[in-house]
């Protein structure tokens, strides 16, 4: 966690280690680490200036972040693992569906998470993810995937894509930095 302290703001790091102490206890009870990191990562996107983040209490903001985390991974979604009701992700916390979702949403809004965010993916659902492989290629949407690995090379020297399809080998490592995602 102390690496990503320099990604936060000075006035806003006692707020930001509150919630990652809430969220990091969260997931390590209920979700994987793959979530904890993403919770982390969306705690320095969220404790940046311009943030609503020091008004209400961090317990509601650590809902907020998991529940965003889950919204674009569709934590709700009894086919994927881990998997739980959005409510009880609420009453784990301790707060009200309306709180959790309220701050949820102030997230989302600040940051612009859309569902299957590439940014916020869990890296092991990267390779799945096909808004991580659309790109558009003289003005038509193509999914990288089925390109030419010369095209695959080409995408991932620009950075558009996160490894080479045709490898199929990567490491959560190759995940973009959190330094391209602050919000607010």
């Amino acid at each position: 966690m102390e690496d990503l302290l320099e990604y936060v703001p000075e006035e806003f790091q006692q707020v930001f280690s509150a919630i990652v102490d809430l969220t990091d206890a969260f997931c390590d009870k209920h979700l994987n680490d793959e979530y904890k990191q993403l919770c982390r990562e969306m705690a320095v996107a969220v404790c940046q200036k311009g943030s609503p983040v020091k008004s209400g209490k961090p317990v509601s903001w650590a809902s907020g972040i998991v529940n965003a985390v889950g919204w674009v991974n569709f934590l709700n979604d009894p086919s994927q693992t881990p998997y739980m009701k959005l409510g009880d992700v609420a009453r784990a916390f301790g707060v009200s569906n309306a709180t959790m979702t309220a701050k949820s949403m102030l997230i989302r809004e600040g940051i612009d998470l859309i569902r299957l965010d590439p940014d916020w993916c869990l890296p092991s659902r990267i390779g799945d993810n096909p808004l991580v492989w659309m790109l558009e290629i003289n003005g038509l949407p193509m999914d990288i995937r089925n390109a030419p690995r010369e095209a695959q090379e080409a995408a991932y020297r620009n950075g558009l894509i996160p490894y080479i399809p045709a490898d199929a080998e990567h490491s959560a490592a190759e995940r973009e930095g959190i330094a391209g995602r602050v919000g607010f």
